[in-house]
């Protein structure tokens, strides 16, 4: 069975948030003889540690496996979003702006497909990115990835 990002996440999220920790964002890489499974888990005030990490991988195998979401082998990982967090959702992007950030589209705007630049603000279902003295509209759709530029 070939099941999305979406339906994954509705079937794991009630699971994760029982165990006190929010879905951030869920990638399925199919490319493979084995198939990917990268969940990424948050906590609102606090760090996620390995054990936390362990305890949802535990439960997010059991379901996988009940639910045979998965046909042949997969791989999965549980790990915190960390400090370049990826963005998936427009909630997301809305919870940083203000920040940098670099989007890789995926058509191209204006000839490129990669930008950097400061997450100014979400308006109805486009990304305003402040590159320079520039803004830059990207429809949320046209966004193949996205993630937070760590400042040190």
């Amino acid at each position: 069975m070939t099941i999305g990002r979406i339906a994954l996440k509705h079937i794991l999220s009630p699971v994760i948030e029982a165990l006190g920790f929010q879905v951030w964002g869920i990638e399925i890489d199919n490319n493979k003889k084995v198939t990917l499974l990268r969940v990424y888990i948050d906590l609102t005030d606090d760090f996620i540690s390995v054990d936390d990490c362990a305890l949802v991988s535990q439960h997010v195998a059991a379901i996988l496996n009940v639910e045979q979401v998965f046909t042949g082998r997969y791989t999965l990982e549980v790990s915190s979003p960390g400090i370049e967090r990826p963005l998936y959702d427009l909630e997301h992007y809305e919870l940083f702006v203000g920040h940098d950030i670099a989007v890789k589209l995926k058509f191209a705007h204006g000839n490129r497909k990669n930008f950097k630049g400061c997450l100014h603000a979400v308006e109805g279902d486009e990304v305003v990115v402040r590159i320079d003295s520039s803004e830059y509209l990207f429809p949320f759709e046209n966004i193949d990835r996205a993630n937070i530029i760590a400042k040190f």
